[in-house]
């Protein structure tokens, strides 16, 4: 019974991780440790929890970045040069996140999530007050209604916020998303769809990386791991296919709806 749950949450967190490019932490971690609570599953510590999640994430990544692939929305090269910040920082993230006790962690992730959907909330900028910035234009990319926008970032901001972005990721297990995207969107520009697929490939590596390190620290719940996988790989597959037919707008939404009811939930945990 444990198992079939596993899949379910697996399942949820890769839909919901690539439909908005969080990678699924952000339903993985407090999953594990609010059922390991209550005894419906064996309970574990949020080092554990991060750590499984990092290496179930890395599928995530993976099973999205190959979907949006085929709508040609990931943008390889501005990726590569985000995870020469965020592999170092998710390094540093993973080795921090060991000196965190239970209460602190759950009071700190919570304010982080409830941070990010504050973040997504600055979205509402027009796009002409966009163009008003003046920033290094270096990309292209077309829509599928046809429209050309023009967005870019220069190296080493690009390069410094990925680094933060990494440490956070791997500090909490979340792949970093949830400051990424806004992070693509609000300062370099990018395309809401682009932002998400080129993030869900920049949390593949960043979470391998990551991942390495729990590994070496005995962070990781195999079964639990080989559990959710299946879920998350077909839950990616699902989020990038739904993230194709629904509006920006009503993905934001979602997004802080989901940030918000988990970080009210952790901090109330941490604080308890």
């Amino acid at each position: 019974m444990e198992y079939v749950l596993l899949i379910l949450i697996g399942f949820t967190a890769g839909t919901i991780g690539s439909l908005v490019g969080l990678g699924g932490g952000v339903i993985i971690v407090p999953a594990l440790l609010f059922l390991g609570a209550t005894a419906f599953l064996p309970e574990i510590s949020p080092q554990v929890a991060v750590g499984t999640s990092l290496v179930v994430i890395i599928f995530n990544g993976l099973s999205s970045t190959l979907s949006y692939m085929k709508h040609k929305t990931v943008d390889y090269k501005s990726g590569l040069l985000f995870f020469l910040g965020s592999g170092p920082g998710a390094i540093i993230g993973a080795w921090v996140n060991n000196l965190l006790n239970v209460a602190h962690f759950s009071l700190y992730f919570g304010m982080f999530l409830v941070f990010s959907s504050f973040l997504f909330m600055l979205q509402g900028r027009s796009a002409n007050e966009r163009k008003r910035k003046n920033l290094k234009l270096i990309r292209t990319y077309i829509t599928n209604e046809g429209e050309t926008i023009t967005y870019g970032y220069h190296p080493v901001p690009a390069i410094l916020i990925s680094f933060i972005v990494g440490f956070f990721g791997g500090l909490f297990g979340i792949g970093g998303g949830s400051l990424m995207v806004p992070a693509m969107i609000l300062l370099f520009f990018f395309p809401p769809h682009v932002a998400v697929a080129t993030t869900m490939f920049i949390i593949c590596l960043s979470s391998l990386v990551s991942s390495f390190t729990h590994i070496m620290l005995g962070n990781v719940q195999w079964m639990f791991t080989l559990a959710l996988i299946p879920g998350v790989w077909f839950g990616a597959k699902t989020g990038a296919w739904i993230n194709q037919r629904l509006k920006s707008k009503t993905i934001v939404m979602i997004l802080r709806i989901v940030l918000i009811l988990l970080g009210i939930r952790l901090i109330y945990q941490g604080i308890a």
